[in-house]
């Protein structure tokens, strides 16, 4: 009960409940995906309270084929151990590095005398393996899927096969005896003998609607379950340990990806490890700082991690990362020949794999370097654990008020803005003049732009080292700040900072070799093999949002002499060398090409030659899940991006420099429920 909870839980849980009560039919609760099942019963149990199912809630039968009929992990590692298990097959699955630590699956596996893992790596249970069997991508094979409310779907190839491999479904069917049948010819076969009619037009049909019509499951009316024993919550002294993928490397399956080993975290910022997130106040008992390695200990066994102050981490609880600490991962999964990061799974049992409670945390006395870009190409002067309730609140940069505020004075976004004053004309663009809003609003920072940014554009891997350096060559950072009354529980704005493709760009006005410069359409462009490398245009940035190539970054690639790595080269993007700077192009290379395709008309159709709101989209606001990002003409009054930047809530960064930013912001509105914001 809330009474027995510390006083500002207390205050907040009776606050949520008297909100829940007066939303009783149009509210949800929902648990968290790794939460144990007992959680999931109460949260089901509130809901049924509530009166929610039915309305915001609906359950539907296991989506999952013939549930019934799967078994754990523990009865399959307690048969090999028995001798019961003759041959094991394993696919595109990674159990000695993945699974629990108290299974000992690795002892298990040398036990079974012949043994087959089918991967795309040569990884920690290939080794273990008798037999190791390539696998084909997922993106190189057919198959289907279910989604979570069990509509089917045909995956369909994106390219074929760049080696001679075999997909699941084609080693599955040739384990039980059907040799030399294609993959599609199988998934094509599954559903050729369900289908009445014409199975050609149901198959083409399919295959362009991307899903199988009437295959969602069936609605189902669970009965709640009384007699929940939740067991016993950790006692004073004592630390909960909570266990998770990581937001980038997930569980270990994407270590040997470089852009996923170098993208900051969300919250903390670190790349290239994972760490021992602490509160500030859980640091100050432990009497730990930022690179502090502390050992945990779990069920006898022991793990060696690095802190991380990290502010609104809940008071005793030690939030720790899996996917690291991998031994078989590839030349990055394993940079320099070196696990990165340490291996988590070690404190995960078969019973309690997300939460455990730490037996002993203490301290070893040595220091481990962390490669966080929080403080990197700063333009708030804040440390990374400061709430932003200074300097960036005076320089107006990540914008955030209550929706009280905001009525009170709808132009609090814009008011510190001065009246510009300039000696010259303002330069008009009959053409197109291209701009973006970015919306802090729906931004989670998510990183899914950072990613595609830099597939769009080639970005170099630079390693842990050049982060460390400050040298990360990301075109697009999310600054995270804190805001709030305290580190204890602070609110969390993210801020996507890219070139703002300034009008008055002062990085123009002093590159001595003009390698910088506007073009008809407003856009910042970098000529690169004009560069030489003065860095005067970084220094001369307010945004610090350029990157300089210390070192040929991309060579690292023919290092390690794998073509197929250069596969991954956009070949419309210049690929930058030693002593270049680069930076975000606005995706010029897009706008080009949809040029060029609409030029290809203007003989027939000038109209249809014009570039529409739309027909370009930037690999950033195409990978935005939550339609943060606009882009388009600013000449355009009718462009989603122009009726942005008329709305009160649009402003531009560092206003008083005069540069005129063509990205603007949507800044941030709060409309918390006044009890839950003060508990």
């Amino acid at each position: 009960t809330a009474g027995t909870l510390p006083e500002n839980a207390a205050r907040y849980v009776t606050a949520l409940a008297a909100d829940l009560q007066a939303n009783r039919g149009s509210s949800a609760v929902i648990a968290g995906e790794g939460q144990p099942a007992e959680v999931h019963a109460l949260v089901h149990a509130i809901n049924a309270a509530l009166g929610n199912v039915g309305t915001t809630v609906r359950y539907i039968e296991p989506v999952e084929a013939l549930p019934e009929q799967a078994g754990t992990l523990a009865d399959l590692v307690g048969e090999m151990n028995s001798g019961a298990v003759q041959a094991l097959v394993m696919l595109d699955v990674n159990p000695v590095y993945t699974s629990p630590a108290d299974l000992r699956f690795a002892d298990a596996l040398a036990k079974v005398p012949f043994s087959a893992h089918y991967g795309l790596y040569n990884d920690e249970t290939a080794e273990k393996s008798t037999w190791h069997v390539p696998a084909t991508h997922y993106l190189e094979h057919w198959s289907d899927a279910r989604a979570y409310d069990g509509t089917a779907t045909i995956v369909q190839p994106l390219i074929a096969p760049i080696y001679k491999t075999k997909s699941v479904h084609e080693v599955v069917a040739a384990l039980a005896g059907q040799n030399d049948v294609l993959g599609y010819d199988l998934v094509r076969a599954t559903y050729e003998g369900g289908v009445t009619g014409n199975f050609t037009r149901f198959w083409e049909e399919t295959l362009a609607a991307g899903v199988v019509p009437d295959t969602a499951a069936a609605a189902a009316t669970p009965t709640l379950a009384s007699g929940i024993d939740f067991g016993s919550a950790p006692v004073s002294g004592e630390y909960e340990l909570v266990i998770q993928a990581d937001t980038r490397v997930f569980d270990g399956s994407y270590a040997n990806n470089g852009w996923l080993q170098e993208l900051p975290h969300t919250i903390s910022k670190i790349s290239w490890d994972n760490a021992a997130y602490v509160g500030v106040s859980t640091a100050e008992k432990l009497a730990v700082r930022n690179g502090d390695v502390v050992s945990l200990t779990v069920g006898g066994a022991s793990v060696d991690a690095p802190i991380w102050i990290l502010p609104g981490t809940a008071e005793g609880v030690i939030g720790v990362q899996l996917g690291y600490g991998r031994t078989k991962a590839g030349i990055v999964g394993t940079w320099n020949g070196q696990p990165v990061g340490f291996d988590a799974y070690a404190l995960r049992t078969s019973t309690s794999p997300n939460f455990a409670t730490a037996e002993a945390v203490t301290k070893t006395g040595r220091t481990y370097p962390l490669a966080s870009t929080q403080d990197h190409h700063a333009i708030d002067l804040q440390n990374q654990t400061d709430l932003a309730s200074t300097e960036a609140e005076k320089r107006h940069i990540a914008q955030a008020y209550t929706l009280d505020e905001y009525r009170a004075n709808p132009n609090v976004m814009t008011d510190h803005q001065h009246e510009v004053f300039t000696l010259y004309p303002a330069r008009q663009y009959t053409g197109y003049a291209w701009g973006m809003s970015i919306d802090l609003n729906t931004c989670t920072g998510c990183n899914a732009c950072v990613m595609a940014c830099n597939t769009e554009n080639s970005i170099a891997v630079v390693g842990k080292e050049e982060v460390l350096r400050g040298r990360e060559m990301h075109w697009i950072r999310i600054d995270r700040y804190f805001t709030g009354k305290g580190l204890d529980n602070p609110q969390m704005i993210h801020q996507p900072l890219a070139c703002q493709h300034c009008e008055n760009a002062p990085c123009e006005v002093v590159c001595p070799v003009g390698a910088t410069v506007h073009d008809s359409e407003g856009l910042n462009n970098m000529v690169y093999n004009r560069c030489v490398g003065t860095k005067y245009c970084s220094n001369n940035c307010p945004f610090k949002v350029r990157r300089f190539n210390f070192l040929q970054y991309n060579d690292m690639l023919y290092k390690f002499d794998m073509d197929s790595l250069k596969m991954m080269r956009n070949p419309d993007v210049t690929v930058r060398v030693k002593g270049v700077m680069e930076k975000c192009t606005y995706c010029v290379q897009r706008i080009n090409e949809v040029r060029q395709d609409k030029e290809r008309l203007r003989p027939t159709d000038p109209e249809a030659a014009m570039i529409r709101d739309g027909d370009v989209v930037t690999a950033c606001q195409q990978a935005c899940p939550t339609d943060a990002i606009s882009f388009g003409n600013l000449n355009d009054p009718e462009a989603a991006v122009t009726q942005r930047r008329k709305l009160p809530l649009s402003y531009t960064l560092l206003n008083e420099l005069n540069v005129f930013a063509r990205t603007s912001y949507m800044g941030m509105l709060k409309n918390p429920n006044p009890e839950l914001a003060e508990a």
